[in-house]
């Protein structure tokens, strides 16, 4: 035997019945898109590394040690993977000009790929669903993008989530920050980790999010970006929280929520939860105004947000949410497969009325018997199961026998008017 093949570590598959539960979701995320009126938009997984270096930051850690990169053997072109889809949203956005006649709300759905330690909610394929309004300067959109988030939440059901914001403000009091920031760390640089002290000249506020609890003290300590915010980011930051307050929204102001990418500016939040340990963020974002000029667009402001689907969805099965279970409406029980040609036009009459129907096929060992097609019918989790038995064939019907409703009732139905009784078949549907 050839040696099995096995997938890439960190990268997984979807199967049945685990991939019901992903498009359930993505389901209840398009219709929650539609009614904010934000539109698909969908980018190569492969971009240029030169992207993601200027977008992302060069020393963050995503791009320092986590992007899946290479040479192109036929070009020489520098290629990588996409880690997020924020920046390739933006390149695509400036590359087709998009922004000419007025702002845009999209969103997108996809993988990204990152080399990481694979571990529960972090994976080295992992999927985004994300949200970006670009052209827009204000703090409501800001709070339109949170308030999207939460009506996903509560349309999936999601409860144990809460919402932590911050503003980073504006380059120059960021710089003024810096200094300071440098100068506390400096002063307790025996207390540095490694990754504290290779950034503290290169990305000091970084150390602010170390997970390190050897350096809570000093990173308690340090100086808040918000005591150097200016009259025009502290109004904008108002503004965000003034939305969120009226709509009820409660959020917790963290002074040390900073973020992984150099690009944001003003606003940040992240959707956090304690069920899942160290990977408790669920969706996070914030504003990225110069994002699009260090990309080669015309300067327009921007936020956006990103939601990790297997980390959602690994709450909602921590919380004990019901997911849906795939099943077909019918399960079609054929005792001789002389039958077929008969079985197959009547199937092909309900699909098109829009009934999920399951065939029994025949096997190596033939049709198979009555009674083992009904434990298959049964364990297909359909609602009736249709018999195409010789005595119904001969008298023009199809036997419908209910499976779910603990009766076993059964009706006969007539094979030349399909479409007359194909909707009481249906999930919801009621037999007559």
């Amino acid at each position: 035997m050839a040696e099995k093949i096995s997938a890439v570590k960190g990268m997984n598959d979807i199967l049945p019945p685990e991939s019901a539960r992903w498009e359930w979701l993505e389901g209840i995320v398009r219709e929650q898109m539609a009614r904010h009126a934000y539109r698909n938009i969908r980018t190569p997984i492969l971009e240029h590394t030169a992207l993601f270096v200027r977008g992302i930051g060069e020393v963050t850690d995503i791009v320092e040690k986590e992007m899946y990169s290479f040479e192109d053997r036929l070009n020489g072109e520098h290629l990588t993977l996409r880690p997020e889809n924020t920046a390739s949203v933006v390149r695509a956005v400036t590359e087709h000009s998009f922004l000419y006649d007025g702002p845009k709300r999209l969103w997108y759905t996809g993988p990204m790929f990152r080399h990481e330690r694979p571990q529960r909610g972090r994976y080295r394929q992992f999927h985004q669903i994300g949200a970006e309004a670009l052209g827009f300067a204000g703090p409501d959109v800001d709070a339109e993008l949170i308030l999207l988030a939460a009506s996903l939440w509560k349309a999936l059901g999601l409860t144990d989530v809460r919402l932590e914001i911050n503003s980073l403000g504006q380059p120059a009091e960021r710089a003024a920050h810096r200094a300071e920031l440098i100068a506390h760390f400096e002063q307790h640089a025996d207390k540095l980790d490694e990754d504290g002290k290779r950034r503290l000249h290169s990305n000091p506020l970084r150390i602010l999010d170390t997970k390190n609890p050897a350096m809570k003290e000093v990173v308690e300590a340090a100086p808040k970006l918000l005591d150097f915010l200016g009259e025009a980011s502290l109004a904008h930051f108002d503004g965000l929280r003034a939305i969120l307050d009226a709509n009820g929204i409660a959020y917790t102001i963290n002074p040390r929520l900073v973020r992984g990418l150099d690009y944001y500016n003003l606003s940040v939040f992240e959707f956090v939860t304690d069920r899942l340990g160290a990977q408790g963020t669920v969706c996070a974002g914030g504003r990225y105004d110069d994002l699009i000029a260090q990309i080669g667009g015309k300067p327009a402001p921007a936020v956006g947000w990103a939601m990790g689907v297997e980390r959602v969805l690994a709450l909602l099965e921590e919380q004990g949410a019901a997911f849906p279970a795939p099943a077909a409406d019918v399960f079609a029980v054929v005792p001789d497969a002389a039958a077929m040609p008969v079985v197959l036009r009547t199937l092909t009459q309900l699909r098109a009325q829009g009934v999920q129907v399951q065939m029994h096929a025949a096997g190596p060992d033939g049709q198979g018997s009555f009674k083992s097609q009904f434990k298959r019918a049964d364990a297909s989790g359909a609602r009736f199961a249709l018999i195409f038995g010789a005595d119904e064939l001969a008298r023009g019907e199809v036997t419908v026998k209910s499976l779910r409703d603990g009766t076993g009732a059964q009706i006969a139905r007539p094979l030349d008017d399909v479409a007359a009784w194909a909707p009481s078949l249906q999930s919801g549907a009621s037999q007559d």
